[in-house]
């Protein structure tokens, strides 16, 4: 059962960076991708309808963690305390802005933009940062870590605005994600390098695959390649941490008691597959590409 749940964790975490990250890479570029306040909603547009849901992985992530490691939990967010709170505000402040931009008034939009545009940056490079310090506990490592994250949710997020966008602002999607994927592969061949999982090996190919598909105009296949590389980094990143999840503790000592796994297990195939679901259904709601004109013409009738 630890091992089980060691998964599943591992599977939530995954869910979080591919979901969240573009997001976060959506919502740091967004003043590289818009002209205008048209093309600024355009952009985050594209997020507007999933980002919340998004989160929610994070929260079943570390309740996850809580209850059928609370060690583990205790210690992980002990350790990066400082770290974790940034994350916190970081999310918060990026909610806020996101939630507040049509409500506030036009000389106050800056402001939101920039809040946006930290709480996206902060946690996507934070959560690299102390994965690479949990992993290789050194000043470097938890740098590189930190611009990987970053990194892949750049280029996701870029490619993600390219998928769901049409006009200018797609044409610098492309543009910005194929840039963005040439000038991150030493960053990327490294961080995965050090990691020495078949996984990181194959996010390599992947990655590789996806900076191509951008070339190609291909953003279904290239976004696909992008996730892929993702959900690999994510993979060989728990597959080293196994069975030893932080230093001296390993996950049979940091598990709760087995009748509390098996409680865990009942609910979480219960409600697992429903979150899934609905997230699924969201998406395919709201698949179609999203014009500038069309999105202002929108919120002004609103």
């Amino acid at each position: 059962m630890t091992t089980f749940w060691f998964i599943v964790i591992a599977f939530l975490w995954t869910g979080y960076f591919v979901l969240e990250g573009f997001d976060f890479g959506v919502g740091a570029l967004m003043p590289v991708l818009a002209r205008g306040e048209a093309e600024r909603r355009q952009v985050l547009r594209t997020i507007g309808p999933v980002w919340d849901g998004n989160e929610v992985w994070l929260i079943t992530a570390i309740g996850a963690m809580f209850a059928a490691f609370p060690a583990w939990y205790a210690g992980f967010l002990s350790q990066f305390y400082l770290a974790a709170v940034m994350v916190v505000l970081g999310l918060i402040v990026r909610g806020v802005g996101l939630e507040w931009r049509g409500k506030v008034r036009a000389k106050e939009t800056p402001l939101v933009d920039a809040a946006i545009v930290t709480g996206s940056v902060l946690p996507a490079f934070l959560w690299g940062a102390i994965f690479g310090n949990v992993l290789f506990g050194s000043a470097f490592a938890t740098v590189m870590g930190g611009l990987l994250s970053l990194g892949l949710a750049l280029v996701h997020g870029a490619v993600f605005v390219a998928l769901k966008t049409r006009g200018p602002v797609r044409a610098r999607a492309r543009e910005t994600a194929w840039v963005a994927g040439v000038v991150l592969v030493p960053v990327v061949a490294f961080a995965l390098w050090r990691l020495d999982a078949w996984p990181a090996y194959a996010a390599m190919a992947a990655y590789a695959a996806g900076v191509a598909l951008v070339w190609a105009g291909r953003e279904g296949l290239a976004f696909a390649c992008t996730a892929v590389t993702i959900a690999l980094t994510t993979a060989a990143t728990f597959l080293t941490l196994y069975p030893e999840p932080l230093p001296g503790l390993t996950v049979e000592s940091a598990a709760s008691a087995p009748y509390t796994l098996t409680v865990l297990t009942w609910i979480g195939l219960i409600a697992l597959p429903g979150v899934i679901a609905y997230q699924a259904w969201t998406y395919w709601v709201f698949r179609r590409r999203l014009t500038a004109p069309e999105v202002l013409l929108e919120s002004r009738s609103a």
